[in-house]
């Protein structure tokens, strides 16, 4: 029986353990969204994952409305990543970079144009601007025309990443973004190839899916999703059959592993009535299937692993606070708990000043 401890093979990268960290939105770029020099001593820290995904990175200036969020869709983003997968790479670990369009959960502020999604629909609440909190407003449907010049930011982003030295690539397909706009049946209202049934809804992960795969090879190449339950106002009527459809292609299409994000009831950072598809989509996804989501204890950890229902688990808030998480739970040392108000702040605090163990007991 595996042990969270034991390496594994995610596709074409050899991971040392199974303690994978998950993509965590932290905001320390440049407001042109190129990556800080604190950014390298951050992923340096937590290289003892058995993999580092890499916080949420825009394809596009389009795609990206998140505050001093990281891009990779021009040079001097892929010159700035560099210096950090190198120190990660020093430093022993791997990582790949979380590919990401946010769709409809952003502001025109930070973008300079209307959101664009699978239809005509608004988020409600309000998005993250320079400028504060300010209304989330009503998105454009993409065009039929548009949609190969989205796959070429995809691919460009994907040559980016592996420019800037990433292991691989992770597609965010998941948390209410915009392949989960055009995934679930709420926000995609479209009466095109893209909209109406699951076969039309799944289209556009597929054709991401495929042409990320064209140029990392699907060994380099993952998945997240996000299959019950709302996520920022996403959601789908009948989701078992959605994302076991969904799994079954990503399977056929052999990419290196399968995340998914699924928090239940009692969920700490978002909960949900819905039951958790992790064990239907197992069964038609044959690959390597990671889980996420309020598992901050090796017990906890080591126990979704035993029943057979995934291969590894990502940790997030958790990595957050113990950069040498792996080793904490492995002898079952004390965890730092975060500091919820630096998540998205500026600068070093609550970011590179978490102790590791052997700076702990010094």
């Amino acid at each position: 029986m595996a042990s969270l401890f034991d390496p594994i093979a995610l596709g074409d990268i050899q991971a040392p353990n199974r303690v994978l960290m998950a993509p965590l939105t932290r905001g320390r770029a440049t407001q042109d969204h190129v990556p800080t020099e604190l950014m390298i001593e951050y992923y340096r820290q937590r290289a003892s994952a058995g993999l580092i995904i890499s916080e949420a990175t825009g394809i596009s200036q389009q795609g990206l409305g998140w505050p001093y969020a990281p891009g990779l869709w021009n040079d001097a983003q892929v010159a700035a990543w560099k210096p950090v997968t190198d120190a990660v790479h020093a430093a022993g670990g791997r990582i790949v970079a979380q590919l990401w369009h946010m769709g409809r959960q952003v502001h025109s502020s930070v973008i300079g144009e209307q959101p664009v999604s699978s239809s005509a629909t608004a988020t409600a609440g309000e998005a993250h601007t320079y400028d504060g909190k300010q209304a989330f407003e009503t998105a454009r449907p993409l065009t039929l025309d548009e949609i190969p010049g989205l796959l070429d930011d995809y691919e460009t982003a994907t040559r980016n990443a592996l420019a800037a030295g990433f292991d691989g690539v992770q597609i965010h397909a998941a948390n209410g973004y915009l392949i989960d706009q055009f995934l679930r049946d709420n926000a995609n209202f479209r009466d095109d190839r893209y909209g109406g049934s699951i076969e039309n809804r799944t289209r556009l992960l597929r054709e991401v899916t495929e042409r990320v795969i064209s140029v990392a090879g699907a060994g380099r190449t993952s998945v997240r999703l996000s299959p019950n339950g709302d996520s920022q106002g996403v959601n789908d009527s009948n989701p078992e059959p959605l994302f076991t459809h969904a799994a079954k292609l990503l399977s056929d299409l052999g990419i290196g592993f399968l995340e998914l994000r699924e928090p239940g009831p009692d969920g700490t950072f978002g909960k949900t009535d819905v039951p958790k598809l992790s064990p239907a989509i197992r069964k038609v996804f044959g690959g390597v299937l990671v889980v996420n989501s309020d598992y901050d204890t090796a017990e906890a950890a080591q126990a979704v692993i035993d029943s057979g229902l995934a291969d590894a688990v990502a940790f997030g808030r958790t990595f957050l606070a113990n950069p040498d998480l792996p080793e904490r739970l492995k002898i079952g040392a004390p965890l730092n708990v975060s500091d919820a108000p630096t998540w998205y702040s500026r600068g070093p605090k609550g970011y590179v000043d978490y102790p590791a163990l052997e700076t702990a007991d010094a």
